[in-house]
């Protein structure tokens, strides 16, 4: 399989609460479990790259290929 190229996009998305402290739990127990040399983790960039490999799993460039799932913007 061919790599394909990831770029970095900056975008706001909306989460529920409940996944934000799930994220902001895990890292929590990530953290503690890796004791004081651990490497610190920021949620905001647990939560970047949850949503970035979730996008590249369920095959985001499909359905953008898709015009039928983009928004209406008619009045």
């Amino acid at each position: 399989m061919s790599e394909k190229e990831i770029l970095t996009v900056n975008a706001n998305v909306d989460i529920t609460a409940a996944s934000l402290q799930a994220v902001v739990e895990n890292v929590k127990k990530i953290a503690s479990s890796e004791g004081e040399g651990g490497y610190p983790l920021d949620p905001a960039d647990v939560v970047s790259e949850m949503i970035s490999r979730f996008l590249l799993e369920k095959d985001f460039e499909n359905f953008v290929k898709d015009e039928g799932n983009y928004p209406s913007h008619s009045a």
